[in-house]
């Protein structure tokens, strides 16, 4: 039990995400078929965009929103934004780009339904 008390939560979210971009990397490069690579690329983009979060969220920070009565308080750490605006972006960018993908796979699956990478690269060179 005192292994477990040991283990930080933050520490198993850590391990999770990595396992997560790891798990897409395989799928990435073992997988034949066009359509289970790009599930494998969102895969990985989202565990590290998941993973920037989590290192992100520290506690202690407030973020830099402040109302009618907030006042500017000493001494305590305010988030920076602007990892908040890139992370935002890149899920953006993510999403395009796996829609462009998958709008390409789709028109590569009328001429090969199989869709496996070393027939279409046959067919190419045909």
């Amino acid at each position: 039990m005192a292994i477990l008390d040991a283990i930080d939560g933050f520490r198993v979210m850590e391990a999770l995400l990595l396992l997560t971009v790891f798990t897409g990397l395989v799928g990435l490069l073992l997988r034949r078929s066009l359509f289970l690579k790009v599930m494998g690329m969102d895969v990985m983009g989202t565990g590290v965009i998941a993973f920037f979060v989590l290192v992100a969220a520290r506690s202690g920070f407030r973020t830099p929103i402040l109302d009618g009565t907030d006042a500017v308080l000493g001494g305590q750490g305010w988030a920076d934004p602007i990892p908040q605006a890139v992370i935002l972006t890149a899920v953006v960018i993510g999403l395009s780009i796996q829609a462009l993908l998958l709008v390409a796979i789709t028109r590569l699956a009328s001429v090969d339904p199989s869709l496996d990478g070393s027939q279409l690269d046959q067919l190419g060179r045909d």
